[in-house]
């Protein structure tokens, strides 16, 4: 990133429910507006809790605002197949992996969690 870049780390659930407050508080347009300036978004742990359809409605609209337009980089412990589970309506779902896999590098991470594992280190 360039020194002016701006980025910022959201856990999925905290995002989520900013989306929410801000739709309450009828200021959301203004928020999505604030997401899709950042060079950076990364949203961590998406599929840690379920998501309904009007919280996957509202993460598609943040998604398709920065489509082609900002970074996103995106953790989860589901593969895409298995993203139907996770989001109540699995159309949205659809929608958001089509604009995010798009022009993206995928990693797949698997083996043990370094959270266990250094857990277990320390215990010995």
């Amino acid at each position: 990133m360039h020194s002016k870049a701006q980025g910022a780390l959201y856990d999925s659930p905290g995002l989520i429910e900013d989306l929410m407050l801000s739709k309450r508080q009828g200021n959301l347009v203004e928020r999505l507006l604030f997401y899709s300036r950042l060079h950076l978004l990364i949203i961590d742990e998406l599929g840690y809790m379920p998501i309904t359809r009007e919280q996957a409605n509202l993460l598609f609209q943040l998604i398709s605002m920065r489509y082609e337009k900002g970074s996103i980089i995106l953790t989860s412990n589901y593969n895409f197949d298995e993203w139907g589970k996770v989001f109540e309506d699995p159309v949205v779902a659809s929608a958001i992996i089509d604009r995010v896999v798009h022009h993206a590098s995928i990693f797949y991470i698997s083996g043990e969690s370094y959270r266990l594992k250094n857990k277990l280190k320390k215990a010995n």
